[in-house]
Formats: C-alpha cells, sequence, structure tokens
C-alpha cells in the first residue's frame, strides 16, 4: 500500500502537464462531508460547514454554531483549564506525561510559568532534541540531508519510489517530530507556516524537493524574519513549481502567484479592493494606500517576470539543477506602479521583485493579516479586533528585526486572552492523532521497515488532513466550523481505535498496552474512567460525558464494584474502546 494513497490525498504520478494551477478552479473544490451526529449521548450535530478559504484577516471568522445538546457547551468559551492544559495544547501538540507537571515547576504563578514556557520554547536550538536526532538518524532515511542540487541530481526522475522518496520521508519526519520534539512551540509554528505558504507537496513537479521547502524554507525561517521568510518562499523550487511563478515571463506573463502573494501570503484579501484605478484606493494619514486593486496585482505579476527555475523543460541552456534562476532577458523591464511607488524602468536585475517584497512586507495591512492568523491560531476563532490590531502594529514594527516572528509569537502568548480564552478551537485530525499518541507516551515507528505505518498513513488520509497535500494555495482551514461535520471526526477516532487495539509486529505487542498501563488498583468503571480521563485530559471532564464514559466502561454493573479485567477479555476489549472514546470527546476535542 502506497504512502501517498489515502482517500482525500492527490495522486502524486500526475504528469506535469496536469498539473498547471489554477487557482480559480482549486479553490472551487469543497471540503467535507454533510453528515449527522456524533456526540457520546448520540445528540444530532448540525451540518458543518464546507472548509473555506481560511485568508481574510478577520478578527473573528466565521460565526461559531453549537452543534451539541444545550448542556453540554463544549465549544463555547467558558472557564479555562489550568494554563499549564491551555499552553501545552495551544503551543505544543498536547502534554505527554509529566509535561504537566514540569510546567507547573517552572515558576511560582501563572503569569511566570507560562512566561519561563515561552520563553524556553521560542529558543529552540539551546532544547536537547537528542531524543528526536536519534529517531531521524536510526529511522532510514536518505534524503533529509541532501541540498537542493543533490534533491534534483537523485530525485527529480521518472522512477515512482525513487521520486516519492523525499516527500515521504518529510511526512514520516513531520509526524515525528511533532509526537516527540521537545521543541513542541517551533513544531506548531511550522505547521503553522506550512498552510501559510501552503503547496500542495503531492504535485509532480514539487514531490523530489519537499525536503528542501520543509527544512530549508518553513523551518528556516519559522521564528526569524518575515520579509526574509517571504523571499525565501518567493524564490523557492516548490512555490515557483506550485503557482507556476517559473513561467513568468515578459512575453507571457502568469499572475497565479503574484495574486496569492497578495491575497494569501502578505496584505490578505480584505486589503483587497477589486478593480478600482490605483489612485482610487483609500489613503493612511501619510497618503499611502490602504490595500491594493488588481493593477497592482498586474504591477507585482511585472515585477517578478524572469524568477525561475534551472529546469531542462524551460531552457536547457540554463542547466538542470532546479536552483532558482533570475532570467534577465524574460523579464519586464517597463516602469511599473505599486501600491502608489514608481519604480523606474530598467533598474537592475532582480531589484523590482525585491523592492516589491520590501513594499509589502512593511505594509500595516500585512501585520495586521499575519497578526489575525497567529491569535487564531494561537489562541482562537474569536479574537478582538484591539488585541489583532494591537499585535498587528508591533510585528510591523519590528519588520527589520531578525527575530520579528519570535517576538510576535511571544507577545501573543502572553496576552490575557491566551490565558483566559478556551473552547473557540478544536483539534483538527493531525492535532487529533499526535495528541493522543503523545498523552499515550508511545513508541511510534515511522521507519522505512515500520510494520504498521502504510495502514496508518492509509487510515489517516482518509480523516482529510494529510501533511502538504492540500491542493488549494490557502491551505488546510483554521476555523472550527471546517472540522466540525462527522467525517474528519469518525475518521480520526478510527485511526485512535485502532492505535488501542492494533498489533504492532503480529506478535500481540501493541502500539500502546491500554492493560499495562493501567494500575493494578484501578478495577472498576469509575476508577478506570477517572484514571484514563486524568491521563487523556490531565483535567476533570465534563460531567455529564463523564458519566457516559463510566456507564460505557459499567454495562450495567454497578460502576464501584470491580471488574474481572485481568481475566476478561470482553473487558479488556471495552477498556481500549473506552480510551479510543476518550478521543473523540468534546473535551479532548477543545483547544
Amino acid at each position: 500500500m502506497s504512502e501517498n494513497s489515502p482517500a482525500q490525498t492527490p495522486s502524486t504520478n500526475e504528469t506535469p502537464s496536469s498539473q498547471q494551477t489554477n487557482r480559480r478552479r482549486l479553490l472551487t473544490l469543497g471540503a467535507g462531508a454533510s453528515v449527522a451526529a456524533l456526540g457520546l449521548g448520540g445528540a444530532s450535530r448540525a451540518k458543518a460547514a464546507p472548509a473555506q478559504r481560511d485568508h481574510a484577516a478577520k478578527s473573528g471568522g466565521p460565526a461559531m454554531r453549537s452543534p451539541h445538546k444545550p448542556d453540554r457547551r463544549p465549544y463555547e468559551a467558558g472557564t479555562p483549564p489550568s494554563v499549564a492544559t491551555i499552553a501545552l495544547s495551544r503551543l505544543a501538540f498536547g502534554p505527554r506525561p509529566g509535561e504537566i507537571a514540569a510546567f507547573e515547576a517552572l515558576g511560582g504563578d501563572d503569569t511566570s510559568r507560562l512566561t519561563a514556557y515561552v520563553d524556553q520554547q521560542l529558543n529552540p536550538a539551546a532544547i536537547d532534541d537528542s531524543d528526536v536526532d536519534n529517531r531521524l538518524a536510526t529511522s532510514g532515511f536518505t534524503t533529509l540531508g541532501k541540498s537542493l542540487t543533490q534533491l534534483w541530481a537523485d530525485h527529480e526522475v521518472g522512477d515512482y519510489e525513487i521520486r516519492s522518496r523525499p516527500l515521504w520521508e518529510t511526512d514520516r519526519a513531520t509526524f515525528l517530530r511533532a509526537i516527540f520534539s521537545k521543541r513542541q512551540l517551533f513544531e506548531v509554528l511550522v505547521d503553522f507556516w506550512h498552510n501559510h505558504f501552503s503547496v500542495n507537496g503531492g504535485q509532480w513537479e514539487l514531490i523530489p524537493v519537499m525536503v528542501h521547502y520543509d527544512r530549508d524554507v518553513i523551518r528556516g525561517n519559522a521564528l526569524g524574519n518575515f520579509r526574509q521568510m517571504v523571499e525565501d518562499v518567493t524564490r523557492s523550487t516548490s512555490m515557483l513549481f506550485y503557482l507556476d511563478n517559473f513561467l513568468n515571463s515578459v512575453d507571457g506573463p502568469n499572475e497565479n502567484f503574484a495574486r496569492e502573494l497578495l491575497e494569501l501570503h502578505t496584505l490578505g484579501a480584505d486589503a483587497y479592493y477589486g478593480v478600482i484605478p490605483q489612485g482610487s484606493v483609500p489613503t493612511d494619514a501619510q497618503g499611502n494606500p490602504l490595500g491594493f486593486v488588481d493593477d497592482d496585482v498586474f504591477a507585482a505579476t511585472k515585477c517578478l517576470t524572469g524568477w525561475s527555475v534551472r529546469h531542462r523543460w524551460w531552457d536547457p541552456d540554463i542547466g538542470d539543477t532546479g536552483e532558482f534562476i533570475y532570467i534577465d532577458e524574460e523579464h519586464d523591464h517597463s516602469a511599473k506602479t505599486f501600491l502608489g511607488v514608481n519604480f523606474p524602468a530598467s533598474q537592475a536585475p532582480m531589484k523590482d521583485g525585491l523592492d516589491l517584497l520590501d513594499l509589502i512586507a512593511n505594509h500595516p495591512a500585512t501585520g495586521r493579516f499575519i497578526a489575525a492568523k497567529l491569535c487564531r491560531r494561537l489562541i482562537g476563532d474569536g479574537v478582538p479586533s484591539s488585541l489583532i490590531n494591537q499585535v498587528g502594529a508591533f510585528f510591523t514594527s519590528q519588520a527589520a528585526a531578525p527575530d520579528q516572528i519570535a517576538q510576535t509569537v511571544r507577545m501573543i502568548v502572553l496576552s490575557n486572552e491566551f490565558r483566559s480564552t478556551w473552547g473557540q478551537k478544536v483539534k483538527r485530525p493531525f492535532e487529533i492523532i499526535t495528541s493522543t499518541l503523545r498523552a499515550m507516551g508511545t513508541d511510534f515507528d515511522v521507519t522505512f521497515d515500520s510494520y504498521y505505518f502504510d495502514t496508518f498513513s492509509w487510515l489517516f488520509g482518509q480523516a482529510g488532513q494529510y501533511p502538504f497535500r492540500w491542493k488549494p494555495p490557502n491551505g488546510y482551514p483554521d476555523v472550527s466550523g471546517a472540522w466540525l461535520s462527522a467525517s474528519p471526526r469518525v475518521q480520526s477516532w478510527r485511526v485512535c481505535n485502532w492505535f488501542s487495539d492494533m498489533d504492532i509486529d503480529d506478535q500481540g505487542t501493541k502500539l500502546y498496552d491500554v492493560m499495562a498501563q493501567t494500575p493494578v488498583g484501578v478495577r472498576s468503571a469509575s476508577a478506570l474512567a477517572d484514571y484514563w480521563i486524568d491521563r487523556i485530559l490531565s483535567r476533570p471532564m465534563h460531567e455529564a460525558d463523564r458519566a457516559e464514559i463510566v456507564a460505557f466502561m459499567a454495562q450495567g454493573r454497578n460502576p464501584n464494584f470491580d471488574l474481572p479485567l485481568d481475566t476478561d477479555d470482553d473487558a479488556q476489549d471495552r477498556l481500549r474502546t473506552m480510551v479510543g472514546l476518550l478521543t473523540l470527546t468534546p473535551d479532548f476535542l477543545s483547544r
């Protein structure tokens, strides 16, 4: 079974000609199936809206709906759990055993603990991550250390297995780091930036260079300077192919990338004023346009003509290394006007493009757009505009700082809104799976000899969030309404339930042995539920849901009487299923 065979993930054996990106066609792709409900008590849930373009810099996102019984309210704002739980649920992919206690030991009060944690996490180089390093070194990976030119020389071939290995290894390494890395905030932000600067890793041209995009472009800039990150993305082989800028020339301008650069990557859709003349765009107190129009998109397209890839398809005379190349004779040297700034004709090589990137990276609309998306990811869907405006202004003021992104993240995390908000986000499938494995403290094998990873890959792909496989350029949605339908929930739960029952070596060894991890003295339905609720949630459960978990485990028996757990196979199976059920409860799915 191929790692790229899961349903809802694109095939990687498409021909180059079939992969010319048509953004308008891609953005019409729907997501999600409208289905009925999945509460523990069988409560009917409202149908969830299809996944939407998640690029508007609105403070609240779509209006939240309550798809549960009135007495549940699991996704509505309420009394937040401990700051430790909030931090490890939103700045990490969930706590591993012992991490709540480690967080609580960082200081004498919530403020000092949270400050110490975020400062520690924002300096990932100082965190000992040797466990992950050793896992990567012993997992049979052969491409993660290859340079871009090595990847191109070794894997830009027609053989499917050879070509796909860099993509597959990036997939596996992503899961491994999210589950085991101690640099959790860094991994959360890598995931964020992959969706912000989204490319379809399964596209034919991108498959052999996905290692480079992940390692050098996204990871290399995840806590750094946004202006530098935008340039690295713009020059990257993956983005040049994905949005067709490698074809963008004076004789054949292609606006695919330029439009997404402005609308999805920097200024945001809220700063788009349509087809009005450039001079009619409203301005700030200094006379600078507040946003962009179609003529600005066309000007940006011209600025980026000639930015291409050394590839034999384009011109055999420029080489075939997969590297970025600027081709001066393909550049439009005419005068241009962008955001009210006049670019003279015949500027120095690449200066049009570099000036363009300077303008958009420093524009206040970009600051607010990035602030809104970071706040939405790290806090919730309904962050007040006042905080977004404050964070956006700070982001813009630090435009020259080498750690601009890290400083901005710190400001968000130490805000009152971060610690006082709960339940405005739900876990997406990737977060459900990784937080489950982290809570169980499991040893998840991602090696190429893994007995079960191909099966896991296939099952998880059906949940709709396999890494690097979203086809449109807007990235996987980051609003809760896009993930509340039963389809991603059921498929994620199937994977979690499979974890608890899966024989990893055909010898009876479980991926995580629920029985072995249950203390000997814990045998009644009530005690079993409470032990595993604390283990999985790290906090008390909503009482109505706890009662249903206990009732499921008791099966009509007195919930305070011990069950024959050590001798009864049915009771053991029910315990494993109960643990799987906890990963589908609203309490577990809230962030």
